[in-house]
Order: C-alpha cells, then sequence, then structure tokens
C-alpha cells in the first residue's frame, strides 16, 4: 500500500523551512503589509520630479531599496506559505493581496523610466558631480538610458503598456487549454492496470523499461496534441506575431534582438550556441547509435530515448547522506563556501520532504534574509542531484545578496542556471571519483550523459526551432500546423541522425512546449549548462585561483553584463568555445561508456 502523506500540520518542524526568519507570525507579516500601502502615493509623490534635482534623484532611489526590501519580505512569505499547503485558502488569499499590491506599487512608479530617460546628459552629469552618493545608481541610470532609441513617447508608451495585458492572451490562453482543458486517454501499466495519463505520469511512463508500455503513452499523449494541432498553431502562430508587433513598435531589428537587448546579451551568443552545436551534431548521433545498440533494438523509436540502457542501479539514498556527500563533493569550492552551504542546512533553509498540498518539484528562492529551497525529497539519485542543484542557486543568491547593494543584489536570468548546474556538474565528478562499480559507474555516466541530451542539445533544439519560427512570421509566413509539423520534424531528423526512426507523433511535440511561449529562454539552458561545465572543470584542474574568481561571479549580483561576469569566473561565453569544450566532455562520455559495457 502506498504511503499517506502527511498533513502540513504534521510534520515535523527540523524538516521545514524557517519562515519565522521573515515574519514571527501571520499578525506581523499583515502588520508588514499594511505599512507597506503607503509606497504607492509616496512613489507617486516624484512624478514629474525626477530630473529636478540630484537630491531629489537620490531620494527616490532609496525609497525604491526600501520598497524593494519590503517587498521582497512580504512576497517570500506568502509564496512560501502557499506552497507548504497549496490547498490552504488562508495563504493563497494572502498571497494574492501581496500581488494585487506588488502591481499598484509597479503602477505607480511606472514613470520612472520615461523621466530618467529624458534627464539631459549634462544635467545628468552635474548630478553626479553635486552629490557622490548618487553614483551608487549609475549603471542602473545607465542602462536604463542605453534603451533610449527603443523608448517611445509618452502616449506611445502608455498604448504599450495598455497592450501588455493582451499581448499575454496567447501564453495565458495556451495555458488554460493545456493544463485545464486537455484530458489524455487511458493506457495499460506494466501491472496490466488501466491508468489514465497525464502531464505528470507522461515522462515516468516513458522511463519504463516496459517498451510496450512506452509506445502506448507516446502515441497516446501525441494523438490528443494531434487533434488539436491547428488550434495550437494559430495560439502560437499570435504569440510569435505580438513578439513581432513589440520589436518593430520599439525599431527592433527582430524579435530576437529585442528580447536579448532586455538581457543584455549580445545576439551572436544565441547564433554561437545554435552553429556549434550543429558543427558538432555527430556527438548525438553516437549517443543515439550507442543507445540503440545497448538496448539491443532493431529499430530504436523516439519513445525509446527515456528509458534505462544500464541496469536499474538506483540505491536509497536518505537525506542525511545526500546532505554529507553534496558537502565533501563541493570541498574545491572551499571553506567559505562550505560554512555557508553548512548554514544552509542547519538552519533550516530547505523544506524537505513532500506533503499533502505542498507545491511539487524544487526550487530555491533567493529571499533577501536567506534563501529559501523547496524539495519534495525521496530518498534518490535524482533528488540527491536536485539539492544539489537548487543549492547551487542559493549560494549564489546569499552571496549577492551579502555583497550587493540591493539594486544590484539580483542576477540575470542568463547566469541564472551557472551556479545550480555547476555544483551537479562537481557532485557527478566526485561520484564517478569514489566508485569502484563498474555497473554503478556506467549508470552515473548515463545519467550525465542524459542531461546532456536533455539540456544542451534538446534545448538547442528547442532555440533553433523558435529562431525559425520566429524568421517565418517576420518574412510573412503563418504558422499552420503543417508548417510547424514539418519544421518540427526536419529539426529531429538533423539532431537524432539515421539510427532512429523519427515516429510521425513527434512533429506535433512543439504543441506541449511551454516554454515556446517564455520568448527566447530556452537558449540559456544550453548556454547556462555549457558555462557551468567549463567552470566545474577549471574549479578542479587550477584550484584556488579558479575558486576565487568563481566566488567573485557568484558575489557579483547585476553589477556587470552577463557576459562580462562569466568572463570573471573564466568563462567567454562571446565565443563558441565553451559550448564546443563542453560537446567534447559529452564526446568523452560517451567513449567511457562504451568501453565500459562493450
Amino acid at each position: 500500500m502506498a504511503k499517506e502523506l502527511k498533513k502540513r500540520s504534521e510534520v515535523e518542524e527540523q524538516f521545514t523551512w524557517n519562515l519565522k526568519d521573515l515574519f514571527i507570525s501571520d499578525e506581523a507579516f499583515y502588520e508588514a503589509y499594511n505599512a507597506a500601502k503607503r509606497f504607492p502615493k509616496e512613489l507617486q509623490e516624484f512624478k514629474g520630479k525626477l530630473g529636478s534635482s540630484a537630491n531629489t534623484l537620490l531620494d527616490y532611489y532609496r525609497l525604491s531599496d526600501e520598497v524593494s526590501l519590503e517587498l521582497d519580505n512580504l512576497l517570500n512569505y506568502a509564496a512560501r506559505k502557499k506552497d507548504e499547503d497549496t490547498k490552504n485558502s488562508t495563504y493563497q488569499s494572502m498571497y494574492g493581496s501581496v500581488m494585487s499590491l506588488y502591481v499598484e506599487i509597479s503602477g505607480a512608479a511606472s514613470f520612472e523610466g520615461p523621466e530618467i530617460i529624458e534627464i539631459p546628459e549634462d544635467t545628468l552629469q552635474s548630478f553626479f558631480k553635486e552629490n557622490e552618493e548618487l553614483r551608487l545608481y549609475e549603471l542602473d541610470i545607465l542602462r536604463k538610458r542605453r534603451k533610449m532609441e527603443h523608448t517611445l513617447s509618452e502616449k506611445e508608451e502608455k498604448i504599450l503598456a495598455e497592450v501588455g495585458e493582451v499581448a499575454n492572451s496567447a501564453a495565458d490562453i495556451f495555458g488554460v487549454f493545456n493544463n485545464a482543458d486537455l484530458v489524455f486517454p487511458e493506457i495499460t501499466d506494466k501491472d496490466g492496470k488501466k491508468v489514465r495519463l497525464t502531464h505528470g505520469n507522461y515522462i515516468p511512463f516513458m522511463e519504463s523499461s516496459n517498451r510496450e508500455v512506452r509506445k502506448e503513452a507516446f502515441q497516446a499523449l501525441y494523438s490528443v496534441y494531434g487533434q488539436y494541432k491547428n488550434t495550437t498553431a494559430a495560439i502560437l502562430n499570435a504569440q510569435v506575431k505580438q513578439l513581432q508587433f513589440f520589436a518593430n513598435a520599439r525599431k527592433y531589428e527582430s524579435s530576437l534582438h529585442a528580447a536579448l537587448d532586455e538581457t543584455e546579451v549580445p545576439v551572436d551568443v544565441y547564433y554561437n550556441l545554435v552553429d556549434a552545436v550543429n558543427d558538432n551534431m555527430s556527438y548525438m548521433h553516437r549517443y543515439v547509435k550507442l543507445r540503440k545498440k545497448l538496448m539491443n533494438l532493431d529499430e530504436l523509436h523516439m519513445y525509446d530515448l527515456y528509458a534505462p540502457v544500464v541496469p536499474n542501479m538506483d540505491v536509497e539514498i536518505p537525506y542525511e547522506e545526500a546532505k554529507d556527500t553534496i558537502i565533501k563533493a563541493l570541498e574545491p569550492l572551499g571553506k567559505e563556501y562550505l560554512e555557508i552551504l553548512k548554514n544552509g542546512f542547519n538552519n533550516r533553509w530547505v523544506d524537505i520532504y513532500e506533503n499533502e498540498g505542498k507545491r511539487s518539484g524544487a526550487y530555491s528562492a533567493g529571499a533577501k534574509v536567506h534563501p529559501y529551497v523547496l524539495m519534495n525529497y525521496a530518498d534518490t539519485l535524482d533528488s540527491e542531484f536536485t539539492l544539489a542543484h537548487e543549492m547551487g542557486h542559493a549560494l549564489h543568491s546569499y552571496l549577492s545578496n551579502a555583497t550587493q547593494p540591493t539594486i544590484y543584489s539580483d542576477y540575470k536570468i542568463f547566469v541564472a542556471e551557472v551556479a545550480s548546474t555547476c555544483n551537479e556538474s562537481l557532485l557527478m565528478q566526485y561520484l564517478l571519483k569514489n566508485t569502484t562499480d563498474k555497473m554503478q559507474r556506467a549508470y552515473l555516466i548515463n545519467h550525465f550523459l542524459e542531461k546532456f541530451r536533455g539540456t544542451l542539445f534538446r534545448q538547442t533544439m528547442f532555440a533553433e526551432f523558435e529562431l525559425l519560427i520566429n524568421r517565418m512570421v517576420e518574412q510573412g509566413v503563418s504558422l499552420t500546423a503543417d508548417v510547424l509539423c514539418d519544421a518540427y520534424h526536419d529539426l529531429n531528423v538533423k539532431y537524432f541522425g539515421e539510427d532512429i526512426v523519427v515516429d510521425h507523433e513527434i512533429d506535433v511535440e512543439w504543441a506541449r512546449i511551454p516554454h515556446f511561449y517564455y520568448n527566447y529562454y530556452v537558449y540559456q539552458y544550453a548556454t547556462g549548462y555549457s558555462a557551468a561545465i567549463a567552470l566545474s572543470n577549471r574549479i578542479l584542474t587550477e584550484g584556488e585561483p579558479a575558486v576565487k574568481d568563481y566566488l567573485k561571479f557568484l558575489s557579483s549580483g547585476s553589477s556587470y553584463d552577463p557576459i562580462s561576469l562569466l568572463k570573471i569566473a573564466g568563462v567567454d561565453m562571446s565565443t563558441a568555445t565553451p559550448i564546443k569544450e563542453a560537446l567534447e566532455v559529452f564526446g568523452k562520455l560517451i567513449d567511457e561508456m562504451e568501453e565500459l559495457l562493450a
């Protein structure tokens, strides 16, 4: 019989995160929430005045910092409470109230960017001379003014702001359609029982050692998406068209240029990734060929890609054991890093186990008091790697918050996956170094290979597809279901090679990927992974100098642009070199896998 989940009230305190570091009680939260209601009015008092004097501009920035800190505490408390038990309407309401206040504050401060842009350059320079304390905010001011050529008149900006909610409609419609409306058929599981296929159990079915289960799940899922491919094509077409509209309105060369300008990443970084992976596709083809051989199949199909190729070597890894292993694996990062890591483990930064109603998955929330990590730890190797991953995020947030002023304490999304993946890579290297069992080593290497396939290759294929469909719309092509399916099929053929049957069902996979509504987001998984592999290798080979650079990177928040930040750590993502080097690591892992299982 399946183990019954505990109610939240039944979970021992030692296994939960300590939200009293934010607010001692709900009453204290509401007291702070009510006090924060003054912020919209206080912000509005600066409207029309930011260019009047250095002191006024400085006062505004200091108020903005205060607002940021208060909102950070409020949002983190409410969101963490909500995620502890998503069935609890009290905390759903609490979170909704804070989000409403956040929207109100954002609206009240909407004059900020246009007014700062309108300050004449000589006036701004005189402000910096009059009040040296304003220099702290110079980088933020320059970032706003950098977009001057893409900022429109006040009336035009107001129209674009009002259109913003409409622009999100495609993503909203897809979200409701995909999560609420789609119902998948029942399939037969490995025990011969009928089970309703869902988003949640699809991947576990695809990982089944029973091929018939995998095939039935695969065909059942895509049969439903196939029925609605014209609808989803229309939704995706609307999404791409709205990106083109905003790029044109703001006078960008393309939607890609508009998206990457927002994160201060050169467009060449995107092209470098796609080109480097395309130039080294032979590695992926080798892996597919090896998978076919190890699975002893006459034909490898798309539904075979997640199945185990090494007999199940999973062992039970209790949470305390995982903690100890992670600490040992991360010893190369030095004493300072380990002390913070242990502090997080020992002082209840982590909400460890699943309970009834708890949010699924895992994440790290970089609260200013200290990060909070949500886990649903399940005593598996995957859980151990997830814990290492999320603590990488946590320490990145902790060091940035501890080192940087409020305005630069949050890091850009482009570098977000680097610290987490670096931890995973160091953990993998440690486990491989300390594994003598041949099959266990093969199991670990396959886990590593799957990370490469799923992150570096798969996400780059998504990025190439996203680039392709945006170019089509820019050239006047309408994204019909047939156009999308043909383009997606061709990419699968290119990426997976001749040793796999590219089943026609996979042609409609684009219809289930929510990331295509995130505006050129997916490429960052692949670039972040490449950077992390390079950094972990540098840390293990060079030692202290590499660690010093890496900790400076983790402590720098957004005080530099993302490419400059990674250069501090020792990786130049303006070139394709880190991507090519990561792909070479993938190739060496394939070599060893072939030898181990010869």
